[in-house]
């Protein structure tokens, strides 16, 4: 059933009984107030490195607990989301290996899947499920005020699971996920990171470059750039806003599918070059033909649309 205004199902009984969220960021935040709001878990504890952020979890009331450290959190877990840093799951992972209880499935909110895989695999105790995912979701804020719990709706929510794994976790999994209102597609890591290269990965890329470029101009002040940003200009520093720790770790992690990208990108931006250089208008009113249907197509998709922050509990 569903409660007035609520923006998905609650469940009348939980699917996990305990679910440890370790990191309590916009993802993880979001995470709790979700799966709290839509009782997705019996008991849901979190856990932060970082003391100031765990003190602030406990005055928002995300979850039922807020642990001291990740092990605290881990243990007699069911389910266990990893919303750390991709560069950081491994060692996440070789730290609460030991409490693991047979059964439970871990999991990641990862950009890139298949280092976090690597990573994350050699620590897995035995008879505990990986399902790696990756939500396609987020915004510019961060930390733990940042979290709201309709962040998931109709977004995509990816997920990588390594051959082999258990079939019934995967769908456990696929269930909290759908449970938050993403939207769930399965596929292997690789591909998965070679998609979000270009879909992702590469645009946060250039605006990082472009805003950096727009600073950089000696001819240009800093307060004429906030002053005459045009909407394209304002979209990049929104993306460029994003957590920079989180941004370095997916790069050096997806180094060989950004770096692909980048490549395909210099040869297509140097055909463009070439076109405004010749003053070859009907390369570019072909090209940019093209790519407006592509924004059409995301639009019909259902992928950009009124912001569910509207959503976000006051």
């Amino acid at each position: 059933m569903s409660a007035p205004d609520s923006f998905a199902p609650r469940r009348d009984e939980p699917l996990f009984g305990r679910l440890a969220i370790i990191g309590i960021g916009l993802i993880g935040s979001s995470i709790a107030h979700a799966a709290k709001e839509l009782n997705l878990a019996r008991h849901i504890v979190l856990s932060d490195t970082d003391a100031d952020v765990r003190r602030r979890a406990r005055e928002l009331d995300l979850g039922h607990e807020v642990a001291e450290s990740a092990v605290e959190a881990a243990r007699d877990a069911d389910h266990i989301v990893l919303c750390v840093p991709v560069g950081a799951c491994g060692a996440v992972a070789e730290e609460i290996a030991g409490v693991l209880k047979p059964g439970a499935i871990l999991s990641d909110v990862g950009s890139v899947k298949h280092a976090v895989v690597e990573a994350v695999s050699p620590h897995l105790p035995e008879g505990v499920h990986f399902v790696p995912a990756h939500p396609v979701a987020g915004t510019e804020n961060s930390g733990p005020d940042a979290g709201f719990p309709s962040l998931f709706l109709n977004r995509w929510c990816i997920l990588t699971p390594p051959p082999g794994t258990d079939e019934a976790a995967i769908a456990r999994t696929r269930q909290f996920w759908e449970g938050m209102a993403a939207i769930v597609e399965v596929m292997g890591s690789q591909h998965h990171d070679l998609v979000l290269a270009i879909t992702s990965h590469l645009p946060h890329l250039i605006a990082y470059n472009i805003v950096g470029t727009a600073e950089d101009l000696a001819a240009v002040t800093q307060s004429e750039v906030i002053k005459f940003s045009a909407g394209g200009f304002r979209d990049f520093t929104r993306i460029a806003a994003s957590d920079p720790t989180m941004w370095r770790d997916v790069f050096l992690a997806n180094k060989e599918a950004v770096l692909e990208m980048l490549g395909r990108f210099n040869e297509d931006l140097a055909l463009l070059t070439r076109a405004i250089r010749y003053g070859d208008g009907e390369t570019l009113h072909k090209h940019f033909t093209r790519t407006r249907a592509i924004r059409r197509g995301i639009v019909a998709l259902g992928q950009e649309k009124a912001e569910t922050e509207k959503l976000k509990k006051s």
